[in-house]
C-alpha cells in the first residue's frame, strides 16, 4: 500500500512543552519508531506540522530590529527544512537500508482566497486572554482562542496544487520514502505569466496532506495527533469516541476549527475522491489505526 502520515504539530511538540530542538528530537524519535513500522511493509510518504515552529521564528524575526520580519513563506520555508532534517534523520536510524528524502514544497493557493480576510490558522506559543490582546493591540496580531488558552492566528487558504508532484511521485516510484509538503507546504501564487510568488499565510497540514494524498491516489491517509480519536461532544461528561464512520455522517458534526475541524475534513476529503482509507488518532498508534483497530476510521 502507499500510505501518507501526516503528523500534527502537537503530536511533535505537546502543548506544555516549550519548542526547544531536543524536546522536539526525542519526540520524533517516538515518530520515527511508529512510521517505521508502517514503512517496513508498505510505501510511505510523510508530511508534519509546523504550528509552534513557524510561531516561534516569526517572534524571533520580530525581535531583531536590524531588518524588516522575514515573510510566513520564507519561515514555513525554514520550518519544512528543520523539521523534515529531524524527521529525516530519525527515520534513517530507524530504517537503515530505506532511501530518504526531505523534499521543500511549493503548494499554490488562490490570491482570492476569502482566508486573507479571516484568519484562522493558529501558529506560536499560548497566551492567557490578557497577554494575548496586549499582543494583538502592541504586535497588530489576530488572535483567537486554542481550548483555554489564546495564540497568534494567521491566514490558512486552501491549497489548490502542489508544484513539487511530478518530483515527489518520481521519487516514490524508485522507492524512496519522502518528507514533503511539511507545515502545509510553502504557500505561493502563480502569476498569469508562470512566475512564483510566496504569499504570508500558513496552510493547513491536514489539508496539504489530503491533496498529496488523493494527487498520489495513496491507499490511505493517516492524520496522527495527541488524542486517541475524534470525539464528540469534546470536553463534556457525554464525549464519545467515534471508531468507524462514512464521510457522510462524519459530516454531520462540527469540531474545532484550529484542531480537529481541519483533520476531518482532510479525512472526508481523501476518502469521498479516492474511495481509500483515512484514520484519525493518536501517534503511537499508527500501525493499529492502519489496521483498522485503533482511532477513527472513516470509509466510504
Amino acid at each position: 500500500m502507499l500510505v501518507v502520515i501526516a503528523l500534527g504539530g502537537n503530536a511533535l511538540i505537546e502543548r506544555a512543552q516549550p519548542p526547544e530542538v531536543e524536546i522536539q528530537r526525542e519526540n520524533i524519535k517516538r515518530a520515527a519508531k511508529a512510521i517505521a513500522k508502517i514503512a517496513r511493509e508498505h510505501r510511505v510518504i510523510v508530511t508534519h506540522g509546523n504550528g509552534p515552529q513557524v510561531g516561534l521564528l516569526a517572534m524571533q524575526a520580530e525581535a531583531y530590529q536590524g531588518v524588516k520580519p522575514y515573510p510566513l513563506d520564507v519561515l514555513d520555508a525554514q520550518t519544512e527544512g528543520a523539521i523534515g532534517y529531524l524527521i529525516e534523520q530519525e527515520l534513517c536510524n530507524q530504517l537503515p537500508n530505506q532511501q530518504i528524502v526531505t523534499l521543500l514544497t511549493q503548494i499554490e493557493v488562490d490570491p482570492d482566497d476569502r482566508a486573507f480576510e479571516r484568519p484562522t490558522k493558529p501558529i506560536g506559543a499560548v497566551y492567557s486572554e490578557t497577554e494575548a490582546k496586549e499582543l494583538a493591540r502592541s504586535r497588530g496580531w489576530s488572535i483567537g482562542a486554542d481550548g483555554n488558552f489564546y495564540r497568534r492566528v494567521v491566514p490558512s487558504p486552501e491549497p489548490k496544487r502542489i508544484l513539487e508532484l511530478p518530483a515527489i511521485r518520481l521519487l516514490v516510484e524508485v522507492g524512496a520514502l519522502v518528507v514533503c509538503a511539511g507545515g502545509g507546504g510553502i504557500p505561493v501564487v502563480v502569476n498569469p505569466e508562470g512566475s512564483i510568488c510566496g504569499v504570508e499565510a500558513v496552510i493547513d497540514k491536514d489539508l496539504a496532506a489530503a491533496l498529496l494524498a488523493t494527487e498520489l491516489q495513496a491507499d490511505a491517509l493517516l492524520l496522527l495527533t495527541d488524542v486517541d480519536a475524534v470525539y464528540t461532544d469534546w470536553g463534556t461528561e457525554q464525549a464519545r469516541a467515534i471508531k468507524a464512520i462514512t464521510p457522510k455522517e462524519l459530516a454531520k458534526y462540527r469540531f474545532a476549527a484550529g484542531s480537529m475541524q481541519p483533520k476531518v475534513t482532510a479525512a472526508c476529503r481523501f476518502v469521498e475522491k479516492t474511495g481509500g482509507m483515512a484514520g484519525i488518532g493518536q501517534l503511537e498508534a499508527a500501525a493499529e489505526i492502519l489496521s483498522g483497530v485503533r482511532g477513527t476510521i472513516v470509509r466510504v
